[in-house]
This record gives structure tokens, sequence and C-alpha cells, in this order.
């Protein structure tokens, strides 16, 4: 994930249901469940019939998805060429002057279309709509399944199999793009980008036969969506009763992220592309509670990766990315450890000889790096991902404790809980870009900070009644029950003061 520095200057089930026989209708054939049964009207052997009202709209869309796989592939091409545009044309032109506006710079209008709407309202409608972006508009996802058509087809081998990478990859990325200020510059964004779409296409050329192996196991934001797509109310439901029993002829489906469509419980790793929809009368576009996935969450089903990931890097590290360039601390931090140098002579921590590619480096806007710069912003992200973070583990294993069973597992249940906060902070930390790029254009936003506050308050209350859910579930003593509240209650409270610190104080 890549974050802009901030500047100053600049359950109710909704599941959708096959619709219940009209009165007086004939029933189905012994044997035969009604979506099978050749009586059943206009149906299709081995389909699920579609609901009325808003369900069956939404299930429809699923089999629009699928129908339309031309039209899809037509959005892809376009984004694909937007994407392309927008990265590449503005690393070859000059920078913008410091007055610059929008209406007369390419660089600008690429800049805010960019990272100021595209990247914030991904995030946005991951929250949403699950990964629908990853399966229609993505278009390093795209461009990694077309390479795998073509490529050599190897198996996946062990190691970039390994858990853990969409963990590193998002630190990776974050900092790094801090380093180079990625979102103020375009050959940042260029090499970043770009560098991440060639390595897709690499891997999608080497292993796989039309997958998306990148996507499932290499992508640095694959991690944080699917971590966003487990509280969306979309998802495409898999009726394993209906699979079974299903007579439909059909072949498999392809799925390019590597989904095991027939165990499919959950939405994390499915791409919501609808290729699937309608497979063996079982599988359909179907609406539930938001966050359901997460109170439904079993044991065996908890990835220690993606806990880690949620808890020290969409929240703790991810902060401490926005934070550190609005902070006080840093700049006192700054000055007396730049005293400490001089004191000592140590003037290659001043220097500002860097390359652009390593700190940012850009004289002509007076914005340039020194080494003590780039080796401060490592530690403030890396002090908030230890100090967030932990306060947030600590609290989840106090909440635990109180709690009986084993301590560790359920304080890893209860870390899903937090996805909404921390969706909802990523997406308004994002958006820190937005309002600076409107407020230069003379655009401001009236009532700013309330709309932050309560998008921060709902995403807080929405944890917060995952969490009282979650722990209503697990059977303990009244006491127990209270003190596991109140302990996540305080963990999402360092949530809350940290975005505050930003938004409100800084």
């Amino acid at each position: 994930m890549l974050v802009p520095r901030a500047r100053s200057d600049r359950s109710m089930d909704m599941s959708v249901r096959p619709a219940l026989p009209p009165a007086g209708a004939a029933p189905a054939a012994p044997g035969l469940p009604r979506e099978c049964d050749p009586r059943a009207g206009s149906l299709r052997a081995g389909r699920q019939p579609l609901a009325g009202g808003v369900g069956g709209a939404v299930a429809r869309l699923g089999e629009f998805l699928r129908r339309h796989r031309g039209a899809v592939m037509a959005v892809q091409v376009i984004v694909v060429v937007f994407y392309v545009g927008m990265v590449t044309v503005p690393a070859f032109l000059p920078l913008p002057a410091m007055d610059a506006r929008m209406r007369s710079s390419l660089t600008l209008i690429a800049q805010f279309l960019f990272w100021g709407l595209w990247w914030p309202f991904v995030i946005l409608s991951i929250m949403l709509a699950g990964r629908l972006w990853c399966g229609v508009l993505c278009p390093e996802g795209a461009l990694s399944e077309f390479a795998s058509r073509y490529g050599l087809g190897r198996g996946i081998p062990r190691w970039l199999r390994w858990p853990g990478w969409p963990f590193v990859a998002f630190l990776g990325t974050t900092v790094y793009g801090q380093l180079v200020s990625v979102y103020d510059y375009p050959k940042p964004a260029l090499l970043v980008l770009g560098g991440s779409t060639l390595a897709a296409m690499a891997v999608g050329f080497l292993y796989g036969r039309g997958k998306r192996v990148w996507c499932r196991h290499l992508c640095p934001v694959n991690g944080v969506f699917g971590l966003l797509a487990r509280v969306a109310p979309v998802h495409f439901r898999v009726d394993r009763q209906l699979w079974e029993s299903s007579t439909d002829a059909r072949g498999a489906v392809n799925c390019a992220p590597l989904v095991d469509i027939r165990r499919m419980t959950g939405g994390a790793q499915c791409h919501m592309c609808g290729r699937c929809s309608g497979q063996r009368g079982a599988v359909t576009l179907a609406l539930r509670t938001p966050g359901r996935e997460v109170l439904e969450l079993s044991r065996e089903s908890v990835n220690p990766w993606e806990v880690r990931l949620l808890i020290f890097g969409v929240i703790g590290s991810a902060i401490g990315a926005f934070q550190w360039s609005a902070s006080p601390w840093f700049v006192t931090v700054k000055q007396q450890v730049a005293e400490w140098a001089v004191s000592r002579e140590l003037w290659w921590l001043l220097d500002t000889d860097a390359p652009w590619w390593v700190l940012t480096h850009y004289p002509q806007t007076a914005d340039t790096f020194t080494w003590l710069d780039g080796l401060l912003i490592l530690a403030y992200i890396g002090a908030a991902a230890l100090i967030i973070g932990g306060w947030v583990w600590s609290w989840l294993q106090v909440a635990a404790a109180c709690l009986p069973g084993r301590r560790s597992a359920y304080a890893a249940r209860l870390a899903y809980t937090l996805i909404p906060i921390a969706g909802i902070g990523v997406f308004l930390g994002l958006s820190v870009l937005t309002v600076t790029m409107l407020a230069a254009e003379g655009v401001h936003l009236p009532g700013l900070a309330w709309a932050r506050g309560l998008l921060l308050a709902a995403g807080a209350a929405w944890s917060a009644i995952l969490g009282w859910r979650l722990l209503r579930a697990h059977p303990a003593p009244r006491a127990g029950f209270w003190l596991a509240f109140g302990a996540l209650l305080a963990a999402l409270a360092g949530v809350l003061v940290s975005w505050g610190l930003l938004f409100f104080v800084w």
C-alpha cells in the first residue's frame, strides 16, 4: 500500500434464496431438487431461480458478469490504456510550477485522478462491493492474466506460495513510497507502479495458465483487499448441497485467482469477476449482513499473517506513514539529531546527494531529503507500527484472557473485528491528498472535520458492534464478557487517538 505524505501546504441473513413456488404450483419431481426439475417453468437444468427484489437484482448482476465477458474485457482494456497513460506520460513531462493548476497541467490532472480519486475510492469500493475492482477493473491483474494465457505455464513454486508475502510487500511499498514521495512526483510513480506491473506480467508469463498467480500471492495490496472484502455486504455464495446434487454438465470454470469455488465460504480471495455465477446451480451473487464473514470465521480459517498485516500494517505502519510529515514529534527529533550530527561532524547525514529513486530529490521544487530524513522516516513508521500495533494486540490479548479457551486463537479472531476502522482510516488517510489538491484549486470542502470525525466514529462503532456480537457468541461469564469488551474498546481507542492526532490536533 502506498500512502501520501500529509502536507499542510498542498445477523440478519440477506442472502438470496430460491423463490418459493407459487400457491398451487406442481411439486418438484420426486428425487430431484426444484432447480433440476424439468417442470420448473423456464428454469434451465442445474440453475438456481433468481429471487425478486434487491436480492434478485444482485444475483442478476452476477449473471450479467458471466454472460458478458466480452464487455468486461473491453472495460479492462480501457482501464489498462488509462492506467498506462496516467502512469507513463507525466514521467516524461517537466514538473509543474509551484503555482500551476490542474487546468493547465496534465501532470496535476493525472496526479489527482490517479491518487486523489482512484486509490481512495478503490479502498472504499472493496468494503462496499468486495473485490469487484480486482476482477473487473484492475489493470495489473488483467495484464498478469493475459500474460499467463500465453506463458510457460509452470507450476507455482513453494517459495512463491509463502503466506507472508502480502505482509512483506505491503510494508515494503508503504515505506519505499514515503522515501521517494511516490504520490507527489511522476517518476517514482512510474518506477513503483510500472515496476509492479512488469513483475505481475513476468510472474503471469512464468507460472500458471490463464491464472493470476501474482494477484493471489505477491500483489502488495492483495492482503489488504482480502481483509476489507470480508466485511463487504455482497459475495458469491456457494450452496454446497446444490453443488453436490447438481446434474449441470458444464465444464469447470477457470478461476483466475485460484479459488476452490466448491469450498469457497468467504470473499477474501474471490475477485468477483462473475465467471462462476450459476456454476452447477450453486453459485450466486448474494447480499449478506456487513461483517457477517468476520463473525462466522472459523478458528481454522484465521490466518496469522493476515492478523499481522491488519494490526501492524494496515493500522500501525499505515498510520505512521500518514502521520510523519505532519507530526511535531518528527520535527523535534529531527532537529535534535541534526544538532547531534553537527556537533560530531557527521556531515553525511545532512547530505542531499541521494538519487530520486532512493530518496526524494527535486531541488527545482525545494523538496530534497537528507539521509537523516530517510533514516528518521523509517524509524517513525517502524515505531508507529510497533507502538500502535503493540497497543492493539496487547489489549486483544487482554480481551481473550478474560474468556475461557485458547487466548492466542481468540485474540486473533477478535482482531478481524477491527477491519472496519482500519479500512475507513486508510480511506481517510488517502483522501488527504484529494483534499489538499482541491484546496490548491480553490475548492474547499465544508464540514470536512465533521465528516472525518463521523466516518471515524462510524468505523469504530462498526468494529465495536462486530466485537460485541463475536463476544456474545462465546460462552463466558457476564463479568468476563464485559471485561473483554472493555479491552476491545481500549484497542479501538488507541486507533482513534492516532488518527485524531493527524486530523484534529496537528
